[in-house]
């Protein structure tokens, strides 16, 4: 069952004097446009349409909001990189996509989106470089792991990973996620329930659950005649 099942649709915001004021974490997701960002947000909350899935990139030009829990937010941010988006949504974009990546307070995260079969395009790599400067760590989802091959998901993990390990420090990771086969939604669960401090629920008791000590109720106790010698 999907960690944030109760995520719901909370405000859409155009002006940073817009942003809620009850929030004390939040997560934003970035993507360039196509990368399946839309896709990841439905698929962690387990809802087929709680961030709209649009037939035409970069259509999303607000902040949205969705609630996780009180003063806890996923916020899903305008993707980028849509060639053919108009001068004046390119401007709105970087007008408040910018200042609330560097400023806003209760932002603890940022998860990158990107399509595994082209991870670390120019504008990934811009945006990355925007954000870094804040301190905050970044989770990386190559999304659409589903067209690769095993071998090919294997190498271009590693190649990521090696990326990372260039940048110096343990605030940033990544991993392979699948909406269409909903592959790698615990671990990104994991990664986001740590950062927006949600208990993870806990395992299964038998899971966990190791042999019987000697004597408990849970115990086998020999059978009369097996196990002892006789004195004879």
């Amino acid at each position: 069952m999907p960690l944030f099942q109760n995520a719901v649709f909370h405000t859409t915001v155009a002006n940073l004097r817009d942003l809620p004021q009850d929030a004390i974490s939040e997560v934003a997701f970035a993507g360039r446009s196509n990368a399946g960002k839309s896709s990841a947000i439905n698929t962690l909350a387990g809802r087929v349409r709680l961030a709209f899935v649009s037939k035409t990139p970069g259509r999303t030009q607000h902040l949205n909001y969705f609630t996780l829990a009180a003063g806890k937010y996923f916020v899903d941010l305008p993707g980028y990189g849509y060639a053919k988006a108009p001068e004046e949504i390119r401007t709105q974009w970087e007008g408040l996509i910018g200042p609330y990546l560097s400023r806003r307070g209760p932002l603890v995260g940022l998860v990158v989106i990107m399509d595994c079969r082209r991870p670390f395009t120019e504008l990934d790599c811009n945006l990355i470089n925007w954000f870094r400067p804040t301190g905050r760590p970044i989770h990386i989802l190559l999304s659409k792991a589903d067209k690769l091959s095993r071998q090919e998901q294997t190498k271009v993990l590693r190649e990521v990973k090696a990326e990372l390990a260039n940048w110096g420090d343990g605030r940033y990771s990544v991993q392979l996620f699948s909406s269409l086969k909903k592959t790698g939604v615990e671990e990104a669960e994991a990664v986001l329930a740590g950062w927006l401090g949600i208990e993870l629920p806990q395992k299964a008791a038998k899971e966990n659950k190791g042999p019987p000590d000697k004597g408990s109720p849970g115990a086998k106790m020999p059978q009369q005649g097996q196990g002892t010698r006789s004195g004879r």
